[in-house]
């Protein structure tokens, strides 16, 4: 980030009264240090694109957004290898905002007053990348997008079309109706992320609970597939996906009844 020439700023809130308040705030701003505001996004999807497709050097970003939020926003940032800056803007009481202070994250009040984004935008030059042990200590929920990196570009695969998720060497596999992708995240972490909507039915295997449709009794495998002697030739049949995953026998009892409380 070079301090002599303007900062690209890219506005992030899904109101439009909001991004044209701050909008106006930072031409005024303008008079003070140089800055341009290079676009608008209505959530982080759209923001993601602009990222990806525009050179920006900090987010304006608001938090509570449909479709994606601005610290799952930043989430995914952590997958660049220059992200911008990033400065949230929250309507959050007092209560909640401790916990921006308490993990150094940068952040504005709504309604924004001009001398605090004066001072924040000041900062910017010597503002670090927000990091994951930051974002951790945030209040949000979990991810609606994953991440994966294809052609150097970061692609969003949502969650609601994830079948299932599989363990490998180093890598978690995500399987969709359509393809696979590739993500580098262990699949414990995403287990405890997206519980309850995804169970764990095998060591290797997370499975979207929507797309379970049956369990069956297969051949039992010779091989020591769980790696713990664990399965008995169960399998379970899925929506949308022609494979027939296998089910370790801790696990086999909790999707049975599972399948039978939907009867």
């Amino acid at each position: 980030m070079n301090a002599d020439k303007p900062l690209k700023i890219l506005v992030v809130d899904d109101e439009a009264p909001a991004r044209r308040r701050l909008h106006d705030l930072l031409n005024d701003c303008r008079q003070a240090l140089p800055l341009t505001v290079v676009g608008e996004a209505e959530d982080g999807r759209e923001a993601l694109h602009w990222i990806q497709n525009s050179e920006v050097d900090l987010l304006l970003t608001d938090i509570q957004m449909p479709v994606m939020n601005g610290i799952e926003l930043a989430q995914h940032l952590l997958k660049m290898k220059q992200p911008p800056r990033v400065i949230f803007v929250t309507a959050f009481n007092e209560h909640a905002v401790r916990a921006f202070e308490l993990n150094a994250v940068d952040y504005l009040m709504k309604p924004v007053r001009i001398d605090r984004l004066l001072t924040a935008l000041r900062k910017v030059p010597a503002l670090k990348p927000v990091s994951e042990a930051q974002l951790a200590g945030l209040p949000t929920g979990a991810r609606r997008f994953l991440p994966v990196i294809e052609r150097t570009r970061i692609e969003l695969v949502p969650i609601d079309e994830v079948v299932y998720l599989k363990a490998e060497l180093k890598y978690v596999t995500i399987k969709t109706p359509k393809r696979e992708y590739i993500l580098e995240e262990s699949l414990t972490r995403l287990e405890q992320e997206f519980t309850p909507d995804f169970v764990r039915i095998h060591r290797s295997y997370l499975v979207a609970r929507r797309a379970i449709k049956s369990l069956m009794r297969g051949n039992a495998d010779s091989s020591d597939v769980d790696g713990d002697h664990e399965d008995d030739g169960w399998k379970i049949e899925l929506q949308d996906v022609p494979e027939l995953l296998p089910v370790s026998r801790r696990q086999r009892g909790a999707l049975q009844a599972m399948l039978k409380s939907r009867r």
